[in-house]
């Protein structure tokens, strides 16, 4: 009975010790002079003048996909032979179909680029302000110090 005792009080004396010596390692930190920020990536992401020419550059891109497209119903309409035709539908089918993929990768890479390059300069920005931690807005739900407007100044 004395060893189960024993053991008993020496996993009790672990478990406290264990505690304390957390306890005294955090009130340590300088957990109470950590400054939080967030940022609204979304917004920074929508506003940024690089995201806005990219769409442009984009929607005109499908505009020249839509002329292709049209130009097809109409080389299609004006064809009769079902050779030709069937020819003239993989030709185009093909044509818009590489236009499509090339277009849809470029515009990822370039949205890549950008999204990486408005993290860093959050980043930058962040360090210049002497903030710890910058969260995304939609992850926190309580506290810190919304600096998206400080942010958004400086994102071409």
């Amino acid at each position: 009975m004395n060893k189960k005792f024993l053991a008993v009080f020496c996993l009790l004396l672990a478990v406290v010790l264990g505690v304390s010596i957390n306890n005294i390692a955090l009130s340590n930190s300088n957990t109470g002079n950590m400054k939080i920020g967030i940022v609204d990536l979304s917004q920074l992401i929508t506003n940024s003048q690089s995201v806005k020419t990219l769409k442009s550059t984009h929607e005109k891109q499908l505009a020249e996909i839509e002329k292709t497209l049209e130009q097809a119903r109409i080389d299609i309409s004006n064809e009769t032979n079902p050779d030709k035709i069937a020819e003239l539908e993989e030709k185009y089918r093909k044509d818009v179909s590489d236009k499509k993929f090339q277009m849809d990768k470029s515009y990822n890479d370039k949205l890549m680029e950008i999204d990486k390059s408005i993290k860093a300069q959050v980043a930058q920005k962040a360090k210049e302000l002497n903030y710890s931690i910058v969260l995304p807005k939609n992850m926190v739900l309580y506290g810190g110090e919304d600096i998206t407007n400080l942010i958004a100044k400086d994102i071409k």
